[in-house]
C-alpha cells in the first residue's frame, strides 16, 4: 500500500523552495520514465531534465508565469516525436533486437504491418499517438517522485511552440506536450498544501462490467 499512501500525500505543489532534488531521486524518477510501456515499445519520445536557470527564466513567461518553473530544482519537459517513419520505427525495433540477441530481420513482417497502419493517419494523428505514450512516462515520473517524497506538478498551462523554440525541439523532431517541476513544497506560501484532497468516489469513476 506504499503507493497508494505516497499518491494521497502528493499534490500539486503551487510553491517550491529552491531545494535541490539529490541525484539519486531524480535518477530513481527518470528510471521510472525510461520503464514506462509504450505502444509497440517505440517510446516515441525524450525526456529533458533542465536545470539551467537562465532557461528556466526564459520558459515561465511562457508557462504561463507559474513560479515553480523557476523555483524548482529540475523541470522535466516530455516531448513526443512529431510524427512516425518507417525509419524511426526500424531503428527502434534494430536496437531491441540486438538487445535481445535476435536477428535484425526478426520482425520485418511486424514492422511492416505497423507502418502500413500508421502511415495513412497523417502527421496529426502520428504527433497526437507519439504524445499519448509520453504521458504514460510522465504518470510513472508523477508516481515515482511522490514514492521518494519529491513534490511535483503537472503543467499544460504553457505555450508548447514556444517551448520547443528555446529547447530548439523541431530540429529533433520532436514537440513538447507535458511538463514537470520537481522540488520541495514552500508550505509556509502555498495556498494549496493544506485543503483536503479531492478526488471522485470509487463507485462514481469506476465501472464494472461482470
Amino acid at each position: 500500500m506504499a503507493l497508494l499512501d505516497s499518491l494521497e500525500w502528493r499534490y500539486a505543489t503551487k510553491k517550491m523552495n529552491g531545494e535541490v532534488v539529490p541525484q539519486d531521486k531524480l535518477d530513481y524518477i527518470l528510471e521510472a520514465a525510461r520503464l514506462a510501456p509504450s505502444s509497440s515499445g517505440l517510446q516515441p519520445y525524450k525526456v529533458f531534465v533542465i536545470s539551467n536557470k537562465e532557461i528556466l527564466e526564459q520558459i515561465r513567461p511562457v508557462a504561463w508565469n507559474q513560479s515553480v518553473i523557476t523555483e524548482c530544482s529540475h523541470l522535466l519537459v516530455f516531448a513526443a516525436w512529431d510524427g512516425y517513419s518507417l525509419e524511426k520505427i526500424e531503428t527502434v525495433f534494430n536496437e531491441m533486437m540486438e538487445v535481445r540477441g535476435l536477428p535484425l530481420n526478426t520482425m520485418d513482417a511486424y514492422k511492416s504491418t505497423l507502418w502500413g497502419m500508421y502511415e495513412p493517419l497523417g502527421q496529426e494523428w502520428h504527433a497526437t499517438h507519439a504524445a499519448k505514450q509520453a504521458y504514460i512516462a510522465f504518470g510513472l515520473a508523477i508516481a515515482a517522485a511522490a514514492e521518494v517524497g519529491v513534490d511535483a506538478t503537472p503543467i499544460e498551462g504553457f505555450t508548447p511552440p514556444e517551448v520547443d523554440k528555446i529547447l530548439g525541439l523541431a530540429e529533433q523532431g520532436l514537440k513538447s506536450v507535458v511538463l514537470l517541476p520537481l522540488g520541495y513544497r514552500d508550505a509556509a506560501n502555498d495556498w494549496n498544501v493544506n485543503l483536503k484532497k479531492y478526488r471522485k468516489a470509487k463507485e462514481e469513476l469506476v465501472v464494472e462490467i461482470k
